[in-house]
C-alpha cells in the first residue's frame, strides 16, 4: 500500500492538470488546491493521498444516505443487470412504482409526476406547466435564490454569479426573507413581514396584474441557507394566489427529511404547494429530477412530450431504495435530533467567536455566516475556515451572495458522535481563523 501512495498522488496531480486543460475554466472548486476524491464509503471519502475526510456536504446535499449505501447500491446493481434504459416511450415498473409511491408521500393534492435528469429540468418543467395552466408568463422569484443552470432557471436565480448573461423575460425578483440582512432595515417580528407583503406591490408595478407562479425554496440553498420566519410562506403565497399565481416549491435541497421531522421542508411553514420539484438527495447521487402537481394542473400540459433519460429504471430504482431507507430508519427524525445538537453546538461556538455572525437553518441544513466588524461579509475568513477544516479531516460547503456562508449538511443517518467530531474540528479550525477578523 505504501508503494501505491506516491503513484496515487502523482495521478492526482495529473488529474488536476488535465482538469485545468480540458474542462471549462469556470468550473468551481472549494479549495485553493482542488481536492481529488478517489473513493467514498458511508460518512467518509478519501483523496488521492489516501487521507480520510468526514463528509459534511455530501456532494451538495445529494449523497443523502452516505457514499455507496449498501442497500441502494445492491438494488441499483440488480436493476442494471435487468433493464437499464428504454425511455418514457415505454412503461417500466420502476418509474410507475416510484410515481405511485410519491403520490402517497407528497403534501396535499399533489399526484401527477414527471421525471427528468436534474433539479434544473424539474424546475423548467414546473414553469412550463404553471404558464400553461394560468395562461400567464410572469413569474415571481426571490433574490438570493438558485433554481438551476439552464437559461430560464439561471434567470430565476437571484445571485449574480449564477445568472445568465441574457435573462429570459417575465421573471421578477422579490426581496428575500433574509432576517440577518433585512433589505428593509427592519427586525423580525416587529417588521410585520414587510418582505412577504411587498410581493403585492411588485405584482402591481412590474407585471400585468396577473402572475403564473411564485417559485421559492423553503430554505435557500446556494443563497446561504437563508431561513424564512414561520409565518412567511402563508403570507406571501396567499397574496400570489389572489393574483392567479401558483406556488412552485423547489425542494431540490430541502426535501427527503433534510430539514428534520417532516419529509418536505415546506411542511414546517404549513403551506401546500401547487407544484413541487426535487432532485439531489432523491437518488443518493444518481441523476434524477422530479416535478409533481395536482391532477387538474397536470391536465394543462397538453402537448405530447418525452423525457429521454427521466424516470429511467436505474435512477427510479435508486429513488425507491432511498425512500425505503429514509422511512424505515426514521431519518427525518434523526435529522431533527442530530440537527438540534449541531445547531446548539454551533450557537455555542458563535458566543466564542465574534466572526460567526449568524447561525441559521433547520435539521441537517445549517448555515454559518462569517463576518468582519459591522457585519461586513468575510469570504476570506470562510476560505480560511474551509482550508482549516479540510486539514483536520472535515469537508463542509460554502454559499451566500458574497461567498461567506459555510454550508453544513451531513448525510441523513449521521450520528451524534459524528456531530461531536464535526463540532470539535470546527472549533479548532475557527480558533485558527478568528485572529484574522477585522474589527
Amino acid at each position: 500500500m505504501a508503494d501505491a501512495m506516491p503513484a496515487m498522488a502523482h495521478e492526482g496531480d495529473d488529474l488536476r492538470r488535465k482538469q485545468r486543460e480540458y474542462l471549462f475554466p469556470n468550473l468551481a472548486t472549494l479549495y485553493e488546491e482542488p481536492l481529488v476524491i478517489v473513493r467514498g464509503e458511508g460518512k467518509y471519502v478519501w483523496d488521492d493521498q489516501g487521507r480520510q475526510y468526514l463528509d459534511a456536504f455530501g456532494g451538495i446535499l445529494t449523497v443523502s444516505l452516505g457514499h455507496c449505501h449498501p442497500e441502494v447500491t445492491e438494488r441499483v446493481a440488480r436493476q442494471l443487470r435487468t433493464l437499464q434504459h428504454v425511455s418514457t416511450l415505454y412503461v417500466t415498473e420502476p418509474q410507475v412504482r416510484l410515481a405511485e409511491r410519491l403520490a402517497g408521500l407528497a403534501p396535499g393534492a399533489l399526484k401527477r409526476s414527471f421525471f427528468t435528469n436534474s433539479g434544473t429540468e424539474a424546475n423548467e418543467t414546473a414553469l412550463v406547466v404553471a404558464r400553461a395552466h394560468t395562461g400567464c408568463d410572469d413569474v415571481i422569484v426571490l433574490r438570493h435564490s438558485y433554481h438551476g443552470r439552464s437559461m430560464l432557471t439561471m434567470t430565476l436565480g437571484g445571485t449574480h454569479g449564477y445568472r445568465a448573461a441574457t435573462p429570459v423575460p417575465g421573471v421578477h425578483h422579490l426581496a428575500s426573507p433574509y432576517c440577518y440582512r433585512c433589505p428593509f432595515g427592519l427586525t423580525y417580528p416587529s417588521c410585520d413581514l414587510r418582505c412577504a407583503k411587498d410581493v403585492e406591490e411588485l405584482i402591481q408595478t412590474a407585471t400585468s396584474g396577473r402572475v403564473a407562479a411564485f417559485v421559492a425554496e423553503p430554505i435557500q440553498g446556494v443563497g446561504g441557507f437563508i431561513t424564512p420566519p414561520p409565518e412567511y410562506f402563508k403570507e406571501v403565497v396567499s397574496i400570489v394566489r389572489r393574483y392567479g399565481g401558483l406556488f412552485v416549491c423547489d425542494e431540490v435541497q430541502t426535501g427527503w427529511g433534510r430539514t428534520g421531522t417532516y419529509l418536505w421542508g415546506i411542511q414546517h411553514w404549513g403551506v401546500e404547494p401547487d407544484i413541487m420539484t426535487s432532485a439531489k438527495g432523491m437518488a443518493n447521487g444518481l441523476p434524477i429530477g422530479w416535478t409533481i402537481t395536482t391532477d387538474d394542473i397536470a391536465q394543462s400540459f397538453r402537448h405530447s412530450t418525452i423525457s429521454t433519460f427521466g424516470g429511467n429504471p436505474v435512477s427510479a430504482t435508486a429513488a425507491l431504495a432511498v425512500i425505503d431507507v429514509i422511512l424505515e430508519e426514521g431519518l427525518a427524525d434523526n435529522a431533527a435530533r442530530v440537527g438540534r445538537f449541531l445547531m446548539d453546538g454551533l450557537k455555542a461556538l458563535q458566543e466564542k467567536y465574534p466572526c460567526m455572525g449568524d447561525v441559521r437553518g433547520m435539521g441537517l441544513m445549517i448555515g454559518v455566516e462569517l463576518v468582519h466588524g459591522g457585519k461586513r461579509p468575510a469570504p476570506d475568513l470562510l476560505n480560511r475556515w474551509l482550508e482549516a477544516t479540510r486539514k483536520r479531516g472535515l469537508l463542509i460547503g460554502k454559499g451566500g451572495l458574497h461567498g461567506n456562508v459555510a454550508r453544513i449538511a451531513p448525510h441523513l443517518n449521521v450520528t451524534r458522535s459524528d456531530a461531536e467530531i464535526m463540532l470539535r474540528i470546527m472549533d479548532e479550525a475557527m480558533a485558527e481563523v478568528q485572529p484574522y477578523m477585522e474589527v
